[in-house]
């Protein structure tokens, strides 16, 4: 039954590579706000920012980086100090042993072979301790090279009301998104599903009845 529902919801919505350009454009109209969360002023302090990230909310990070990037202001700086100095520093992320421990590591691969500068390339980003494919997206992203869609848990599971995929592996529902996404709209698609799903498509409680693309979305209450 579930299935055949889901069957004629994608008959009404149409074709998911019809619908696609049209979801992008009114939620850039509706989202114009939409950007990264994270408070950063050079690519260093981006990079930083994105790992501090993990397993954690962009607000607490941005409570910890200013005072951070204020004592750590170049790669150099976190060699600077002992593991546990810079452990103290980040504690309210948490996973602070470990997120100092990849710090630390990229910080020094940075100097080594990349003369301090931030790479933009997603192999080269995925070589850093404690960089995945998540965060290498975002950073190359923010860079201005992007070379994959970010997912994270607002992306996957819109993408999966939307009918863009069926898969739970960020992996290969970026696969499913590559493939469906236009190239030049792969750094903003990210950023508007995560707002949309922030203020409108909520997980627990969609508000189905003030979305811009209910009409297009094949999980829509109106």
């Amino acid at each position: 039954m579930a299935r055949s529902y889901v069957h004629e919801a994608r008959k009404r919505v149409g074709p998911k590579k019809h619908r696609i350009r049209p979801i992008i454009e009114r939620l850039a109209a509706e989202h114009q706000d939409a950007t990264i969360a994270l408070k950063f002023r050079s690519d260093l302090e981006l990079l930083v920012a994105v790992m501090l990230s993990a397993q954690t909310t962009d607000v607490n990070v941005n409570r910890v980086t200013p005072a951070l990037f204020a004592k750590y202001p170049r790669p150099e700086d976190y060699l600077a100090v002992q593991q546990e100095e810079l452990e103290r520093d980040i504690y309210a992320t948490g996973f602070f042993r470990q997120k100092a421990k990849s710090l630390r590591g990229t910080m020094k691969l940075l100097i080594e072979e990349f003369d301090g500068e931030v790479p933009r390339t997603i192999d080269e980003l995925l070589r850093f301790p404690g960089v995945a494919r998540k965060t290498a997206n975002v950073v190359a992203a923010e860079l201005g090279t992007p070379q994959g869609i970010v997912v994270d848990t607002h992306v996957r599971r819109l993408s999966q009301r939307l009918g863009f995929t069926r898969q739970e592996d960020p992996v290969k529902v970026e696969r499913d998104l590559i493939r469906l996404v236009p190239r030049e709209d792969w750094g903003r698609f990210p950023h508007l599903l995560i707002w949309h799903g922030r203020r409108v498509c909520i997980a627990r409680n969609p508000q189905c009845g003030r979305c811009v693309i209910n009409d297009l979305c094949p999980a829509s209450r109106v």
